[in-house]
């Protein structure tokens, strides 16, 4: 069915229920119904149908989902777009998608206008919150949700591109209502007194389906944060009483390096997911917060949800849980066969999660996705007796240190127990005798006196000799991609690193 169902159901049984909150605005089921029949009308009006491709470059605010939803409605394929692109990705992003139309926030209008000029054949419609209003009032409502089938592409995102040109990733309604539906039952148990934050940006996968589309299939209310701030995060949980709380590592730390924060009381689930969450903030944040904080895997390519630790005990610290009910994970080697069970392979996922393939890409879909289903995430894991999954790093992120395999993200969960820091990558820098040595960016915590040399010591005492960094430098903030995830080939060691210090 058609992935807008699940919200056009609640809209119908629970219409007086708040659906959104975004700072002082508050919007119902009923408005946010009314507004995505009006977004309907105004593609409806404009040529746009089943099949088209839409983009929508929107913070989080509630202007977001009416648009998402009334393309949804309109049988056309969302493409999510991040507000802060520039004009020639923009471009990009619209010829490779060929999209009929963008609606773009006021921010990112003058990007936008820039790229159209280059491109064919797209509209342009700005998202100025008043005027966009008024020009919905002209449009003719239309209630009516187009049928799709679960084969239909609903949504095209587009991965980071780490490795050459984005793709886009097409996610069926069968792979984005699957999703939510194991969401529901096998982590959040959502109801309609819920209250989501909704912090995760609505441009990716994590923020649609765990916050977006899992609170309203229920009539839960979503709370809006445009852009994350840790302080005005805590402010807002504490405020509206949130019930759950979905966020990447890196806002956990940002959470747990604040000062006096007020109680939360209601909150009764936190899920992480993006990247690793280190073992020692997910015990620190459960300590201050009273929250059980649950890890999980996806990726784009997965609608994202794959594997998660269960709520009320099933769990281990470190791990990505186990796989999600309907999909199934196995760790391969290079040909694509198992490996035993505690040896790292790469993680291999099959299920109604795992994307149709890459947009017009068919020799790039056959790379990491094969004939029997089995989609290959380029993630290094183990798996244990009891089934519980491992990430060990990425594969393009191990480093090969004298012949020897170092994995990133042990050092960095060593580098997390020191109390002075807040935040550290490691990564592999080239060397003329060993091939790569070690190296570690570390952001600190305010007041940290900690020099290079200590924080080497303290690695050095707890792993094997080859593993621990050569190189320490300090850096203010690690850089970030727009859901907070640490982007390590961003990160640029300084001439001499191993001079540097507090």
């Amino acid at each position: 069915m058609n992935l807008a169902t699940l919200f056009t159901r609640t809209a119908e049984s629970r219409p007086d229920r708040v659906a959104l909150r975004h700072d002082d605005t508050t919007v119902t089921y009923r408005r946010l119904a009314e507004g995505s029949e009006r977004v309907a009308g105004l593609l409806a009006a404009r040529g746009v149908g089943a099949g088209d491709r839409v983009a929508v470059m929107l913070p989080n605010v509630p202007e977001f989902a009416a648009i998402y939803y009334g393309a949804l409605r309109a049988g056309a394929v969302v493409v999510p777009m991040n507000p802060l692109l520039k004009s020639r990705e923009v471009a990009y992003y619209l010829t490779d998608s060929e999209a009929r139309m963008i609606l773009a926030w006021p921010t990112a209008a003058a990007e936008v206008a820039t790229a159209v000029e280059q491109v064919t054949d797209v509209e342009l419609v700005v998202v100025d919150p008043a005027p966009f209003a008024a020009m919905l009032d002209e449009q003719d409502r239309v209630p009516t949700v187009v049928d799709r089938s679960d084969e239909d592409t609903a949504v095209i995102l587009y991965t980071s591109g780490t490795t050459g040109r984005p793709k886009g990733a097409e996610l069926t309604h069968g792979n984005l209502v699957a999703n939510v539906e194991v969401t529901q039952s096998d982590l959040l148990g959502l109801e309609e007194d819920d209250v989501v934050f909704g912090g995760l940006p609505l441009f990716h996968s994590f923020g649609q389906t765990c916050t977006l589309n899992a609170a309203t299939a229920v009539g839960a209310t979503l709370l809006q944060l445009s852009r994350f701030d840790a302080r005005t995060a805590v402010d807002l949980l504490a405020r509206h009483d949130a019930t759950v709380f979905a966020g990447v590592p890196t806002m956990y730390a940002a959470l747990l390096g604040l000062g006096e924060v007020p109680a939360l009381p209601a909150l009764r689930v936190c899920v992480s997911g993006g990247a690793a969450l280190p073992v020692d903030v997910l015990h620190r944040f459960e300590k201050r917060f009273g929250a059980e904080v649950l890890e999980g895997y996806g990726l784009s390519e997965t609608s994202p949800v794959a594997s998660f630790n269960r709520p009320g005990g099933a769990r281990r610290p470190g791990s990505i849980g186990f796989p999600v009910t309907g999909v199934e994970m196995r760790c391969v080697d290079r040909i694509g066969s198992p490996v035993p069970v505690g040896e790292i392979g790469e993680i291999a996922i099959r299920g109604h999660n795992v994307m149709k393939g890459y947009w017009r890409r068919p020799d790039e879909t056959a790379a990491v996705l094969s004939e029997d289903g089995w989609f290959r995430t380029g993630d290094m894991g183990r798996v244990d007796e009891d089934g519980f999954f491992f990430v060990v790093d990425r594969v393009k992120d191990l480093i090969i240190r004298g012949g020897f395999n170092v994995y990133p993200r042990e050092v960095e969960e060593v580098l997390y127990e020191h109390p002075d820091v807040a935040e550290a990558a490691v990564v592999g820098m080239p060397h003329a005798d060993y091939g790569e040595e070690i190296g570690a960016a570390v952001a600190l915590r305010p007041g940290s006196t900690v020099t290079a040399t200590e924080l080497r010591d303290f690695v050095k005492g707890q792993v094997a000799a080859y593993k621990y960094p050569r190189r320490v430098w300090f850096v203010d903030d690690l850089p970030k991609g727009p859901t907070g995830k640490i982007l390590k080939r961003e990160i640029v060691p300084p001439v001499d690193s191993e001079a540097v210090s507090r």
